[in-house]
């Protein structure tokens, strides 16, 4: 006998074993209204309403439905919602352009986009056939009370499709089925060791790989959602202190907002001995995590993956053995990626890049079959990062993709380069990453200018005519011209050298 694994598995369970339970806790801040506390019975409730509104609109299964939000229950809700009954859920990171939105609501073929009340002008330029706003036009997306056609499930269907840039300018779009997404939920649960007696804060974007899977793993166990609408250190604190948080995930870049804002917080710092956080997008400082350690006295761990596999390859969590080894040293042991998660497979090939085998890697990209044949070719995942393995454990050592990591988000710097290079001033520029102690790498432009009286902030404006703010660079130095090979190939290595020759690694 065998049973298909699907996301609705998670919500099913929890509505079943807690429904009387507070399943989330709604920003209260937000445009729309805030829907306040739910039980998971009545967050089942809303799940089915939206995909009775499905039904009615003929949204077949199958089907992309787009989403633009802030983190908010609704957005939690509607993994449910469009998967569990047998449609694409296609979350896009509320950040981007219009133009960037635009194209991956296009290239998806997506039948229906709801947004964020901040983000409703998307409506009057992105022609889908059903379109609405998150709490304006909740009588539209929600048909409470009616039942909603029943899907037979399928493990092997596309559940969700995540947009992710790469070393192309056009994002592509990363098919994750029923399977690989309840495996790795399961999987990551099991190292987070995640229980009912858990409250869960929203510090990461539930938009960004699935909010890596906590969505699912978090409501699977009855465990309580927080939701947290934007990131700020302070009322992290807050949140921690008042609903007796116990587990996160972030960017370090949310490491480093706690941390500058726990000098000024009045009192003993909420979570002691209480909260892990769990980090991942780059590894912080040894420092960092010492002050994690020190200041908060929060659990640290650390995870490495990618949207194309769910994304949990490895984990690095404090193990017994090291109970006596000094901070310092614990701290340099969890630097380091980890060792491969429960059912993941990890190797280097001859030039150092990290291959994988899960799973929880995607099924392909959508319509790319082309780049979908390279990334796994010899039945491997090809990260594009580059790593050395000792004792188990990666160590990631450089990054063989064109791709910055900042705050966590991926940005493609062919993408930046493109949009500076529409700069009527601009003759030659190359965009790289160098490292920076918030941001883990800033966004930095080189630029040949046309005119010496080209500014850095003339320029930086007109790139967020272009793309998300969070792409834009935040850095532009000016050079006579830009190294190049024989060939005339931008040497970029020659670029990151002067900001990187102090660093143990070429990723921050």
């Amino acid at each position: 006998m065998q049973f298909p694994l699907t996301v609705g598995d998670f919500l099913y369970r929890a509505a079943t074993v807690y429904p009387d339970r507070t399943g989330v806790v709604d920003e209260p801040d937000q445009p729309a209204p805030s829907l306040g506390s739910l039980t998971y019975r009545e967050m089942s409730a809303y799940a089915e309403a939206q995909a009775a509104r499905l039904d009615e609109w003929d949204v077949p299964v199958g089907a992309r439905i787009a989403v633009v939000s802030h983190n908010s229950a609704r957005l939690l809700m509607s993994f449910y919602g469009v998967s569990a009954w047998g449609r694409v859920f296609l979350p896009i990171n509320f950040r981007l352009a219009e133009a960037e939105i635009r194209y991956i609501v296009e290239h998806s073929g997506a039948d229906v986009l709801l947004v964020d009340p901040e983000r409703r002008e998307l409506l009057d330029t992105i022609d889908v056939t059903h379109k609405y706003v998150f709490g304006e036009d909740d009588d539209k997306i929600y048909a409470h009370g009616v039942t909603a056609a029943p899907w037979e499930g399928d493990e092997n269907a596309t559940a969700t499709l995540n947009y992710t840039s790469g070393t192309t300018a056009r994002p592509k779009g990363v098919q994750q089925t029923h399977r690989a997404t309840w495996l790795n939920a399961t999987v990551f649960g099991l190292h987070a060791a995640l229980t009912d007696r858990d409250v869960y804060l929203h510090t990461l974007p539930m938009f960004h790989a699935n909010g890596w899977g906590m969505p699912f793993a978090v409501t699977g166990v009855g465990a309580e959602h927080i939701v947290l609408r934007k990131v700020d250190g302070t009322e992290i604190l807050r949140r921690i202190e008042k609903y007796g948080v116990t587990v996160m995930c972030a960017a370090p870049a949310v490491v480093a907002a706690v941390l500058d804002a726990a000098p000024n917080w009045e009192g003993e710092i909420p979570g002691r001995d209480r909260v892990r956080i769990i980090v991942a997008g780059a590894p912080p400082p040894t420092r960092t995590i010492e002050r994690i350690w020190d200041e908060l006295g929060w659990e640290f761990i650390q995870i490495y993956g990618l949207t194309e596999t769910s994304p949990l390859i490895t984990v690095n969590r404090m193990r017994a053995e090291w109970d006596d080894l000094d901070t310092r040293t614990r701290a340099r042991n969890l630097v380091r990626a980890g060792t491969p998660a429960l059912g993941v497979r990890v190797t280097t090939d001859v030039d150092g890049e990290i291959l994988t085998q899960t799973n929880h890697a995607l099924e392909a990209y959508w319509r790319n079959p082309e780049e979908t044949e390279r990334v796994t070719a010899g039945n491997w995942f090809h990260t594009g990062d580059g790593g050395v393995i000792e004792d188990g454990y990666l160590t990631i050592a450089d990054r063989k993709k064109d791709v910055i990591i900042t705050g966590g988000e991926n940005v493609s710097s062919i993408e930046v380069e493109d949009a500076l290079s529409l700069h009527p001033d601009v003759a030659e520029v190359a965009v790289i990453g160098i490292p920076d102690t918030k941001w883990g790498e800033l966004v930095t432009a080189i630029v040949v200018s046309r005119k010496d009286t080209l500014t850095a902030e003339e320029l930086i404006a007109h790139s967020r005519e272009h793309i998300a703010g969070y792409k834009c660079p935040k850095r532009i130095d000016f050079l006579d011209e830009l190294p190049r090979t024989a060939t005339g190939k931008v040497q970029k290595f020659k670029l990151r050298a002067p900001f990187w020759k102090d660093q143990e690694r070429q990723v921050n």
